[in-house]
């Protein structure tokens, strides 16, 4: 053996991954009559780096696979990675701007020949961050979105949903990035608040009584509109409804409509309604009957729908100059400032205007409402379960999903057109053509569609096409449905919903049974991470510095249901402190001989503390197991935490040395196998935590185990002796009382005091005997006894159960001093504390300061409080 003197993760954490890999121990099907349980993991973008929050996900999911697995369960965590269509697409467009190079110039497939060259480049640098953290999924099937297996299942879904009548082609609104010339998604439009103005225009009544007041935000729309609403109720404006309006600048008549939309409360209660240009007015225009006018071009300039003058003007010089002809035409009201929010893409950066367009869409209403259904009856279980509200919100108010893109990355949409338009939606262009042939009667052209689909169409099959549908392998009747799904919040709609829409459709059953929906990840003081504030902090620095496994165990242990995660260096540093912890205590184990042990059942013990570690093991267990089946990570790692630092190295190590000095070598032979037994379950029940430092120290601790640690057995103990439990609780209880009080009342750390224990009962008496010994030596005592009676001027007083502990201290230190000193001491922390609580009284404060300032001063606070409450403990032992 010959453990290293220091642990150090860099060293180890490399070593045992590939010694995994090697050896193939995270594939699936090696325990062939088990219970399956499968994760997908949410498939990252082939252009990304490991940031926190993929951190946090993957270390979850590693978390349940590793626990299962040492269950003894067939486990798959399925890896992959998705194509991201946009933001692919515009990495590698950046790269050919800097060389000089154009898309367009090159054609679509010199382009895609790049990209594909790209992905083979830097498309495997998240997977291999994703091993340095010790991600333990099956390499072996590792999938792309875009690989043979994945297009091929897509073209068939695609086709399938057409045949069903559940894919169509329509005219709609899109949210239009005019950079990326493409529809966006939802997802990908960031609102931003923006100082911009409210125009209010005057719009003449065709009868040429008077005029109608709107107010406007984006005055080149005006272009566009078809109609003006009122409230039916407004009384202001009941008289004009069906009345006709000539529209400034334009001269087009346009109706006065009855809708709900406008709000007799905002700006003037009459609204312009431009149907192909806003997400309210289409449905207003399709409610009233309206014409839907697109007067922008694919660049968000205007097009020949518009007068003249202004066609060919990009958008934002149309809006100068419209506002300029509607103030010299005297339809100008006024101009007020306005903050609002506006629309941007996320890729683009430019803001994003709804367009009116061809393109394709999904019947979302008709596949959500099976979805809806497996979440009602509980098929689907939510964690935390008030997600399930989010999810019913956006299922039940679905709009069709635009599933088509104007980009050439992505899966290419498998339609075809004959010269007269006709469409022929098949697999391939063989089928296709067939298909017109025979429509025709002779043979057509054919012209493909040259959109691509929305990432999300193919990650939405994730869950089954990784398994290999359509083909009906064994893979997918053994792992689908997955047991859990671990993701983010900000996905919930764009790839949990379309999972189980999806899912439900094509399987005939729900992907998953449970949804663990976890925190964010936020800096220190609770700000959300971003780039633009220079607070993003990188796993990988915290692994390089500290230890994938001392990240993952503060990540795990900070996973708390419904809150979010405040990550502090320190945290980090904090738990690989722990691993050295867990390391010394197994040098410690090393030195005197103890060694791991075989067996999974606990070995036969006679002593009391023998005894009362094995109860405290059975605890841990059941502790730590029942958190982790209950999605509990930080109970399950808090568990594990103070079961290895406090019971085991702090206190059964200590308890048990004296055997290892003493004669008794029966209780030797057994403390050793006690001790080995208990570092075995340790390193168990911590692996899925910490897998790297728990595989190294299993071998170091036997030179000969039959198998890995990943592939031990998780510990089901369940052996309570409560008599032991209780007797080395007192005396635990006992000396930590003693230390604490020692150290409040500032007792020279040489002192030996003698502790008097009165209304002591027969239990306590007989206790105080058997372990007279120990007390001493940890407690730092001359002596302990059961007195009738003792003097309470000069001593300190503590309560361990029944009995009142005196110990006199008068010919040790100087009592009076140290009451000064306390009384001193307290007085100045009621001082500190007395004004942050009048900072926190004062509303003026609490109105403005930033929430982490007042987040900061309640923790300032709450220390104090802690400080004075012992302060005034102490004072009070000294009576």
């Amino acid at each position: 053996m010959g453990m290293d003197k220091t642990y150090n993760p860099g060293d180890l954490e490399g070593k045992w991954y590939k010694h995994w890999e090697e050896n193939g121990a995270f594939k699936c099907g090696r325990n062939v009559g088990a219970e399956p349980y499968v994760i997908v993991m949410p498939p990252p973008n082939v252009t990304g780096s490991l940031h926190m929050g993929h951190a946090l996900d993957n270390t979850l999911q590693d978390v349940l696979i590793r626990f299962e697995r040492l269950r003894g369960k067939d486990v798959l965590w399925q890896p992959g990675t998705d194509h991201a269509g946009i933001a692919t697409q515009n990495v590698v467009e950046k790269q050919l701007d800097a060389a000089g190079q154009d898309r367009k110039e090159m054609g679509r497939e010199k382009f895609l020949e790049r990209v594909w060259e790209w992905k083979a480049e830097s498309g495997g640098k998240i997977t291999s961050q994703l091993r340095r953290l010790g991600a333990s999924c099956d390499w072996s099937r590792e999938a792309f979105t875009m690989d043979e297996s994945r297009s091929e299942a897509v073209l068939k879904k695609f086709v399938q949903l057409y045949k069903e009548g559940l894919l169509y082609k329509d005219n709609r609104l899109v949210n239009w990035d005019p950079k990326l010339v493409t529809a966006i998604s939802d997802l990908e439009v960031e609102q931003k608040e923006v100082n911009g103005h409210f125009w209010h225009f005057r719009y003449p009544l065709e009868d040429g009584s008077g005029f109608i007041e709107i107010a406007t935000t984006r005055p080149e729309t005006m272009l566009g509109d078809t109609g003006i609403a009122v409230n039916p109720s407004d009384e202001r404006y009941k008289h004009l409804i069906g009345k006709m309006v000539r529209l400034p600048l334009v001269g087009r008549l346009i109706p006065i409509v009855a809708d709900d939309y406008a709000d007799p409360e905002q700006g003037s209660g009459a609204v312009k309604i431009t149907p192909a240009h806003d997400f309210n007015d289409f449905e207003v225009g399709k409610r009233a009957g309206l014409e839907m006018i697109n007067i922008f071009d694919k660049h968000a300039a205007i097009n020949e729908n518009a007068p003249e003058k202004y066609q060919g003007m990009d958008r934002f010089d149309a809006r100068k100059a419209i506002v300029a002809d509607m103030e010299e035409g005297g339809f100008l009201v006024k101009v007020e400032p306005h903050v609002h929010q506006v629309p941007y893409g996320d890729r683009g950066g430019v803001i994003i205007e709804p367009w009116l367009t061809e393109q394709w869409y999904v019947d979302a209403e008709t596949l959500a409402k099976p979805a809806i259904e497996a979440v009602e009856n509980g098929t689907t279980n939510f964690i935390p379960k008030n997600w399930e509200k989010t999810y019913f919100e956006w299922m039940r108010n679905i709009q069709p999903w635009c599933v088509s893109r104007q980009l050439w990355w992505g899966h290419r949409i498998p339609a075809w057109y004959a010269p007269d338009g006709t469409v022929f939606v098949e697999e391939t262009e063989e089928e296709a053509q067939a298909a017109a042939d025979k429509h025709f009667g002779e043979t057509v052209e054919l012209t493909r569609d040259p959109d691509v689909l929305d990432t999300w169409f193919s990650s939405a099959m994730w869950p089954y096409s990784t398994m290999g549908w359509p083909e009906e392998t064994p893979e997918l009747a053994r792992y689908y449905p997955n047991a859990t799904l671990v993701t983010g919040f900000d996905i919930i709609f764009f790839w949990v919903a379309r999972m189980m829409m999806s899912g439900i459709h094509f399987m005939g059953e729900a992907p998953f049974k449970n949804v663990y929906i976890h925190a964010l990840v936020r800096d220190e003081k609770g700000a959300k991470m971003s780039k633009s504030k220079g607070n993003v902090i990188d796993p990988l620095e915290f692994i390089e510095k500290y230890g994938a496994d001392a990240l993952r165990f503060t990540l795990t242990s900070m996973e708390a249901q419904g809150r979010d995660i405040k990550l502090a260096e320190k945290r980090v540093e904090g738990y690989r402190n722990f691993g050295t912890k867990l390391w010394n205590a197994s040098r410690f184990c090393e030195m005197n001989g103890i060694v791991g042990s075989n067996s999974v059942d606990a070995p036969v013990a006679t002593s009391s503390v023998n005894k009362w570690i094995i109860s405290e093991v059975s605890k841990a267990a059941a502790g730590v197991t029942n958190a982790l089946d209950a999605f509990r990570f930080n109970e399950a790692s808090d568990v594990i935490y103070h079961f290895t630092w406090g019971t085991f190295c702090d206190w059964y190590v200590e308890l048990v040395k004296p055997v290892f000095w003493g004669e008794d070598e029966a209780l030797k032979a057994e403390t050793r196998a006690v001790a080995g037994w208990v570092l075995d379950q340790i390193l168990v029940m911590l692996h899925p935590f910490m897998p790297h430092i728990t595989e190294e120290l299993w071998h170091a601790t036997k030179d000969d185990r039959a198998y890995d640690l990943i592939h031990a057995k998780w510990p089901t103990v369940n052996q309570i002796d409560e008599e032991a439990l209780s007797e080395v609780d007192w005396a635990i209880r006992f000396i930590t009382e003693v230390r604490s009080t020692r150290s409040e009342m500032n007792v020279p750390a040489s002192a030996k005091a003698t502790a008097l224990l009165v209304g002591a009962s027969d239990v306590t008496k007989s206790r105080v005997a058997t372990w007279q010994d120990m007390l001493c030596r940890m407690a730092r005592l001359e002596k302990a006894s059961c007195v009738d009676s003792a003097e309470r001027k000069g001593s300190a007083q503590l309560v361990v159960d029944e009995a009142t502990v005196f110990l006199p201290l008068a010919d040790l230190m100087d009592i009076d001093a140290e009451k000064a000193r306390l009384t001193k001491a307290l007085d100045k922390l009621e001082k500190e504390a007395g004004s942050i609580k009048g900072r926190l009284g004062n509303q003026g404060f609490v109105a403005k300061a930033p929430a982490q300032v007042i987040e900061q001063a309640k923790e300032q606070l709450a220390d104090l409080e802690d400080k004075i409450e012992k302060s005034k403990a102490a004072l009070n032992r000294l009576g």
